[in-house]
């Protein structure tokens, strides 16, 4: 099978196609595939870290403002059909993988010029501009929450599969799960609350919890945050202008990175986070209580949309960006540690909206369109 992946700008949007581009190898090892992306989002560390060819060419979102920026950034989409278009005739695609973001628009009208089958993937409950454009093009629309289907109204052929994500639910003994923690700097005695932002920021949550530290809110509930190696510095120069050491802070461990996530997110008792698509899928498949603060100001505000997945099966609250503070942030942290049975209850409907087999179904409707089905 020879296939191109379009997918560029953040990780929610790179990472699913890495996952189905991985399927496929897994499947057909001999399989050739390259990706396509700008010059300016995190495909040009992640694609290649996997072993992956990417071809870059220039396309931007486009803007309902009148202004002559927007105008030379149309053009420079518009041309970037074209050089797209070239890359399809060199390499000859059985099949064209739309993942996201804004390549994808040039890449899937260059793929209808040349008549090759065209496959979206959108992982967010509410789908963007961009695949809601191109759906009426696209040969099958692959969703990621059943929430999605309604939204793409132009769409021929849709399917629900889910969002490919590596983060799965493991069965960890007593002391299998203590020395997790404990190599973690963390104690086992404690509810562990772990705290993440995105790959676009999470200040206000970043706020909230320096607020909970330095006030020392957190004596019933250790906290293990991941804070991104571009905050870490600043979050350390913030917490030490409050006498605050970042390596030694009861009940909590700050890190740049956590390079062991699937661990620590199965020891862990609740997730404070923004709701990308792949966090809201991540969680499902854990089967864990959340407080969701969906980062605002996102095309279509998709992620409130995601969040709502979770919140209205009862597995997550959302507390909005702008009403997220120190202490309504700690108060929904305490409500759901002090009632086990809340807890539990959260972690329940959580994973039933867990897909099982995503990159396998992934996979089976990607050869049903090369097949013509």
């Amino acid at each position: 099978m020879r296939v191109i992946v379009a997918a560029a700008g953040t990780a929610g949007h790179i990472n699913p196609g890495l996952a189905i581009a991985n399927k496929i190898k897994e499947k057909e090892p001999d399989s050739k595939i390259i990706f396509i992306g700008t010059t300016r989002g995190l495909e040009n560390s992640l694609v290649p870290r996997e072993g992956y060819e990417l071809k870059t060419i220039e396309a931007y979102g486009l803007s309902k403002q009148i202004s002559i920026q927007n105008f030379k950034k149309i053009c420079t989409t518009l041309k970037a059909t074209g050089k797209a278009r070239k890359i399809i005739q060199e390499f000859k695609p059985d099949v064209i993988i739309g993942a996201g973001g804004y390549i994808c628009g040039p890449v899937v009208w260059a793929a209808k010029k040349e008549n090759i089958p065209v496959v979206l993937h959108e992982s967010n409950a509410f789908p963007g501009r961009a695949v809601k454009f191109l759906a009426k093009k696209a040969d099958k629309v692959l969703i990621s929450f059943e929430e999605a289907r309604s939204r793409i109204a132009n769409a021929k052929n849709i399917v629900f599969t889910g969002t490919p994500v590596k983060i799965e639910k493991r069965q960890y003994t007593y002391d299998e799960k203590k020395s997790i923690l404990q190599n973690a700097g963390l104690q086992d005695n404690l509810p562990t609350i772990l705290v993440f932002g995105g790959s676009q920021g999470a200040q206000k949550i970043n706020d909230a919890i320096i607020g909970i530290l330095e006030n020392k809110l957190n004596k019933e509930y250790q906290i293990i945050w991941a804070t991104g190696p571009k905050q870490y510095n600043i979050i350390k120069e913030e917490l030490s202008k409050k006498n605050i050491d970042i390596k030694n802070i009861q009940n909590a461990k700050i890190l740049p990175y956590i390079y062991n996530m699937e661990e620590i997110m199965n020891v862990s008792n609740v997730i404070v986070a923004r709701s990308g698509a792949m966090t809201i899928t991540e969680i499902s498949n854990l089967g864990k209580p959340s407080i969701l603060v969906p980062l605002p100001n996102v095309s279509q505000d998709h992620q409130l949309h995601n969040a709502k997945v979770l919140e209205n099966v009862g597995a997550a609250k959302i507390i909005l960006n702008n009403e997220l503070t120190k202490d309504n942030l700690n108060n929904q942290i305490q409500d759901i540690i002090k009632n086990p049975q809340l807890m539990n209850e959260m972690g329940k409907k959580a994973l039933s909206k867990s897909v099982k087999n995503v990159q396998e179904k992934i996979y089976i409707e990607i050869n049903k369109v090369i097949k013509g089905c």
